[in-house]
């Protein structure tokens, strides 16, 4: 909706940073974790909350500067050691629209230098870099960062590459599977040593954003923010609408002013003034309107139908990614044992449900890895995965022919 980071709590404890607002969304701002989902119709959306979510998403940090500036000190390392070099290898991106086109054609005239930081600096001080909002001074003749925040947009965005590797059009929803959030945290001098050996294990696309409540080390993939239209309730534990993740998030992970609760996790953080509660529905309408990409076009057709059938058929895929219902049965009330899926149980253990949601499958040609904890690679071993746990018995054909039709989603 939702990637994570790990930081310093501001007061003293150690805490996870999920650089996002993890998918999304709900045009209410219930945080009742028994309240339906407003994913859970398809109703028409309004495009005026459309609009201000969009703003939402891409560029408020709900009053965030306070523990990434004056507690993490971000700001201090981003200006002395992050070149652009350093940000788009850990897997920051940069709106090429944001860039005067002065600017682009010097950088394509190697007339930059992407090994200064003072060049990061600039890209923050033209809002270019997705997902961060750094405020910049002029400080003794030289601009200087002041201040940073982050953003949903850090972790449910990325860039086509358009213009470079890294930089070119955002692409809202797009998870960042590029993105290292424990690399780019663990460079906060606030942060142990022990905890930035953590950090730096997760790797690129993955966070876990219950370490800061538990001090337990499970991370999970950033999963795509698109497609949530008729999802009633998101994350892979299904704990609550998804107004109610984008508020955990924003709250105890970005480290926002807000509030939130929820006695089933021991959870009750309360600030004043709310930066967060009053702007869930508009960022939930936004995320609501971000469609799952096309697919490319079939290579085997025949293939695909082949596919089709076994989906349908000796598979069991649809007995729980139902067709018609976004390809999951959690709008039935439905989560499911780790068990029931072979799957890994400990990161569930951890949540208030203690199972996991059956995934609604969107764009899967475009997000690998799969399942939460991103053990398989591609789409192969997700077949693979399902025909052992659940003694499908299928052939070899079978299974490619369902891994081309999974390919069409």
């Amino acid at each position: 909706m939702t990637g994570s980071i790990v930081g310093i709590h501001p007061s003293g404890r150690v805490a996870s940073a999920t650089l996002l607002l993890v998918a999304t969304a709900l045009s209410a701002c219930d945080q009742s974790p028994s309240g339906a989902g407003d994913g859970d119709d398809l109703r028409p959306l309004d495009p005026v909350l459309v609009a201000e979510g969009k703003e939402v998403f891409r560029h408020d940090t709900f009053g965030n500067e306070v523990f990434w500036t004056d507690t993490a000190r971000l700001h201090e390392v981003i200006g002395s050691v992050v070149s652009p070099k350093v940000a788009l290898s850990v897997g920051l991106n940069v709106d090429a629209d944001a860039l005067p086109q002065a600017v682009k054609d010097a950088i394509a005239a190697g007339q930059v230098d992407l090994d200064d930081p003072a060049t990061t600096v600039t890209l923050l001080k033209l809002n270019a870099v997705l997902g961060v909002h750094g405020t910049v001074e002029n400080i003794n003749g030289r601009d200087t960062l002041v201040r940073v925040g982050i953003t949903c947009a850090l972790c449910h965005s990325r860039t086509n590459n358009s213009f470079a590797p890294g930089i070119g059009q955002r692409q809202d929803g797009w998870a960042a599977t590029g993105l290292n959030p424990g690399a780019i945290v663990a460079l906060s001098p606030a942060i142990p040593d022990e905890l930035k050996a953590i950090m730096r294990s997760w790797g690129p696309g993955k966070f876990d954003p219950r370490i800061n409540r538990d001090g337990k080390n499970t991370p999970i993939v950033i999963p795509p923010a698109y497609g949530l239209h008729g999802v009633a309730r998101e994350t892979y534990t299904g704990e609550g609408p998804v107004s109610y993740w984008n508020a955990y998030v924003a709250v105890t992970q970005m480290h926002g002013r807000g509030n939130f609760q929820d006695s089933r996790l021991g959870i009750d953080v309360r600030n004043s003034p709310d930066l967060v509660t009053s702007k869930l529905p508009a960022l939930a309408e936004y995320q609501l309107s971000l469609v799952a990409p096309h697919a490319p076009a079939a290579v085997d057709v025949p293939a695909v139908e082949r596919g089709k059938a076994v989906f349908n058929g000796e598979g069991r895929c649809a007995g729980c990614h139902i067709p018609g219902r976004q390809f999951t049965d959690v709008g039935l009330g439905r989560l499911h044992e780790a068990w029931e899926t072979g799957m890994d149980s400990r990161y569930a253990e951890r949540t208030a449900t203690r199972r996991y949601r059956t995934t609604p499958l969107r764009a899967l040609w475009q997000h690998p890895p799969y399942f939460h904890d991103g053990s398989a690679a591609n789409l192969e071993a997700v077949v693979a995965h399902y025909d052992r746990a659940l003694s499908l018995g299928l052939t070899a054909r079978q299974r490619a022919d369902l891994v081309s039709y999974l390919n069409t989603f």
